[in-house]
């Protein structure tokens, strides 16, 4: 019987978890390495579309990510008259498939998952340098060797800084603090509870996304030099004087942990180099207003694993294969992405004109999001992001 093959997995988030499970899954002897001494979600809730569903289901772990997520009937974007300027229905028959859940719940799954395929999980394992020839340098000073080497340690990867791959790099002007709160009847109307709202005034935005029946992310985006704005803890007051009719929301934010992060977009001249390989953030991240980070993320890793299994070629030539096959659709919701960040930059009064008369973003991010591809197990097509920050 011939030997499995092997592969080290830098970072525990959802690329490095989704590659690993995969990878041990067709065979492969996986280790997957987080620095930190257990498993933590960083974030609130999170969007998984099409790509990310279809995703859990080629591993199997659908049914668990999916119970206790929030499925909404629409999303609506209100502008600072909290009048309704735009309104996208997602999941119904010929829509676009999305479900909002609790990010450590979808991390629990996938590391419940990676467990069950026989990934081996290494906590309190740093990684300060990844080879092209497939060795991985720890911090305790040990040296692993490895037919396959994925960086997935983040948009600030430890692994990248090595290597002189980043083709350019853009660190916005605005950001977001992300919490959770109780769900409340009180925070929105009746009608509007089990929606995905998003309220603009001036360049502030709130996000009101439910993610299970108790629990509410919110996301207050700003820019970064919005000093009140990017207060922690969130500074009410100013919040409540932009969206006077979410004061009883702005103010459950109050107390609640929260985390600020500022927006960036990067890419690659390549994603490999021998039998190293960039996975994630680490190669591809991108502001949330396409709210594709993740399932992007989820959809390349499957997509490596579908590619190292997929031919005789060397290591190498496989991972340059999926790279070539992944890139463009990934790169593309880069793009658009960062094109949609910059209605932030409009007044009031265009942008509602803008959302309301021609339905830009329904037209544009819609249409133009629903790639005409497979993702690689064939379970689903990737299926078009909603204009909104994620």
């Amino acid at each position: 019987m011939a030997p499995s093959r092997t592969a080290e997995v830098i970072g525990a988030g959802l690329a490095g978890l989704t590659a690993a499970t995969a990878l041990a899954q067709r065979g492969w002897s996986v280790r997957l390495h987080e620095r930190d001494t257990e498993i933590r979600a960083i974030g609130a809730g999170i969007y998984v579309w099409g790509n990310g569903l279809a995703t859990l289901e080629a591993l199997g772990l659908y049914g668990q990510a999916a119970i206790g997520a929030h499925v909404g009937p629409v999303l609506e974007t209100r502008d600072h008259r909290d009048r309704t300027v735009e309104e996208i229905p997602i999941n119904g028959p010929g829509q676009a498939r999305v479900l909002t859940i609790m990010r450590d719940h979808l991390i629990a799954t996938l590391v419940g998952g990676a467990e069950k395929a026989g990934v081996e999980i290494v906590t309190g394992s740093e990684a300060v340098e990844a080879t092209p020839d497939g060795r991985v340098l720890l911090r305790s000073g040990d040296t692993l060797r490895a037919d396959v080497v994925l960086a997935a340690d983040g948009v600030n990867s430890r692994i990248r800084r090595h290597y002189d791959v980043i083709a350019h790099r853009s660190v916005m002007r605005q950001g977001a603090t992300r919490l959770t709160v109780p769900r409340s009847p009180d925070f929105v109307p009746a009608e509007d509870q089990g929606k995905y709202i998003e309220y603009f005034s001036g360049r502030r935005r709130v996000l009101y996304t439910p993610s299970s029946e108790t629990s509410l992310y919110v996301a207050l985006v700003a820019d970064e030099d919005d000093r009140a704005a990017s207060r922690i803890p969130v500074d009410v007051a100013s919040w409540i004087r932009s969206f006077p009719h979410l004061s009883t929301l702005l103010s459950a934010c109050a107390d609640a942990p929260a985390r600020w992060d500022t927006f960036q977009f990067h890419t690659l001249t390549r994603w490999s180099m021998g039998r190293l390989a960039f996975l994630g953030d680490a190669a591809h991240p991108q502001p949330p207003y396409l709210g594709q980070g993740g399932g992007c993320a989820m959809m390349s890793a499957l997509g490596l694993a579908d590619a190292l299994c997929s031919s005789d070629a060397s290591v190498e030539q496989r991972l340059r294969d999926w790279e070539y096959a992944e890139r463009p659709t990934v790169e593309h919701t880069q793009r658009w992405s960062y094109r949609l960040g910059q209605l932030n930059y409009l007044p009031d009064s265009a942008r509602s004109s803008l959302l309301r008369g021609s339905r830009f973003l329904a037209s544009l991010g819609a249409s133009r999001m629903r790639a005409a591809r497979t993702i690689p197990t064939g379970a689903d097509r990737f299926d078009g992001s909603a204009p909104t920050i994620r």
